[in-house]
């Protein structure tokens, strides 16, 4: 394999415009929060029809300034999904409050919503859905349940910059809606994330959460009135982020074009290599709502004498890099203390064990694509019983 190039399972694409534009912010002398974070703001609040935006440090830090601004805290439950980076529920219990996890649809990988309202008690304040590899859940079913039970939406919606529901931007509508901008995100700022607001009051509040809980007034006045922590954005990744949204509609399409070519492929090596029976679970064929932030397939482990473990091993002996996302949330160790136990749903049990994270990024081209199905269907046929 030394002379077949390694496919990483992501990477970020930056061109030389944004890392000029990167050598110029520092050059400025003024590298923190200042002239381009406000314009990053600003181009945000356009993209989602108006709305307030705020940028944060990093994609959890919106989650814990969400939760924050919506009042939860101690003895409070929210309601989520146990398939997620695990921030998601960190960040819960960091605010003093519990999650509550609910089984997922065993299709789309995300909350089921089907199951929420017997979850509910009198102690749930919200509902914090994750849009896994930036497909989101129904949105109707979602509000109408929230408005029913006068709960808050945190939309965890990390993996789903430019995913849509119905025609509209995820964003544009909603409660409080936070992305990340972390380095494998289809918009990435290096580090960074940013919450959508449905007001300024909300908004506002969030600007002093995100810096010692600090208000300015005048030239020197100064008063500190809540608790707030360290979570700015810099000048240096807001303009990382100025650029990144100029070409996201690019990075959409290619993105697009590499999943479509992904079903395209799957399906046919799988029939030339006669595994119809083989049971590979792939995602939602949907072009319509999701920006295909990843492509993910669930391994028919019961049908094969290995483990996921072994078939990533594999493939990346045939230079190709996957990745993991995610383990049910339950089964760390952290959370076994607290009482929590994976057998409590199990469809996310499966597909935490089961779930592959094939390579999709706007670096990749087809002839990527066919090669890293090839070599995964090569693998399965292998080890199939």
């Amino acid at each position: 394999m030394a002379d077949t190039p390694f496919i990483p399972f992501t990477r970020p694409s930056f061109d030389e415009a944004t890392i000029d534009a990167v050598g110029e912010v520092l050059r400025s002398g003024w590298v923190t929060s200042g002239p381009k974070l406000a314009e990053f703001e600003a181009a945000l609040s356009d993209y989602f029809g108006g709305r307030p935006v705020r940028c944060f440090a990093n994609g959890t830090a919106t989650m814990k300034i969400a939760l924050q601004v919506a009042g939860i805290g101690e003895g409070d439950e929210v309601i989520t999904t146990p398939i997620s980076w695990v921030a998601t529920s960190n960040v819960i219990l960091g605010v003093g409050a519990k999650p509550v996890f609910v089984d997922i649809d065993p299709v789309t990988r995300n909350l089921d919503l089907s199951k929420v309202a017997a979850a509910i008690s009198h102690k749930t304040r919200a509902i914090m859905p994750v849009y896994l590899a930036g497909l989101p859940v129904d949105m109707d079913k979602l509000y109408d349940l929230a408005q029913q039970h006068q709960l808050r939406v945190i939309e965890d919606a990390a993996q789903a910059f430019g995913s849509s529901w119905k025609g509209q931007k995820i964003g544009s509508i909603g409660d409080l809606v936070s992305f990340s901008f972390q380095a494998n995100k289809n918009l990435s700022t290096v580090e960074g994330g940013c919450l959508v607001f449905n007001n300024l009051d909300e908004a506002k509040l969030a600007e002093k959460l995100r810096l010692q809980g600090v208000t300015r007034q005048g030239m020197d006045g100064m008063d500190v009135d809540v608790l707030g922590g360290k979570d700015n954005l810099t000048d240096v990744n807001a303009v990382i982020g100025l650029h990144q949204l100029k070409q996201l509609p690019q990075f959409q399409a290619k993105r697009t074009e590499l999943a479509r070519h992904y079903f395209a492929s799957l399906r046919q090596e799988i029939q030339s290599a006669g595994l119809e029976s083989l049971h590979l679970e792939l995602p939602p064929e949907n072009f319509t709502d999701s920006n295909w932030h990843m492509f993910q397939v669930v391994l028919p482990l019961n049908q094969l004498q290995v483990d996921r473990a072994q078939v990533m091993t594999e493939l990346k002996g045939l230079g190709i890099g996957t990745g993991l996302h995610y383990p049910a949330i339950t089964g760390f160790s952290l959370y076994k203390k607290m009482g929590y136990q994976v057998s409590d749903t199990p469809i996310a049990e499966r597909i935490g064990r089961s779930i592959l994270t094939l390579p999709l990024f706007p670096g990749l081209n087809q002839s990527d694509v066919e090669r890293i199905c090839k070599s995964l269907v090569a693998i399965l046929k292998k080890h199939a019983k």
